[in-house]
């Protein structure tokens, strides 16, 4: 459903799903799986990841099991709304 406010701007409600737990539980694995699924459902994705970040990949997201999903480097969680343009799922390690 699309919504206008009263300004004339287009609104789609969305959620936020928020994977969390303790250090190797899966976090990241999950969030990959899910990004991996949205992607196979046709829906347009955009993955970020802090710049600081550079464990295994600096432009990957990466498990510990060494799935990994290609991601947009980030050094700020306010680039992300400027960065993520027309997507349906915005994902973020």
């Amino acid at each position: 459903m699309i919504t206008e406010n009263m300004i004339g701007e287009v609104r789609r409600p969305g959620r936020i799903e928020v994977v969390c737990g303790s250090m190797f539980s899966g976090k990241t694995e999950e969030l990959l799986r899910r990004l991996k699924r949205a992607k196979f459902a046709k829906q347009r994705v955009e993955i970020f990841k802090p710049c600081i970040d550079t464990r295994y990949s600096e432009t990957e997201v990466v498990s510990h099991d060494h799935n990994a999903i290609q991601s947009t480097p980030v050094e700020s969680s306010q680039n992300i709304l400027l960065m993520a343009g027309d997507v349906d799922v915005i994902g973020i390690d």
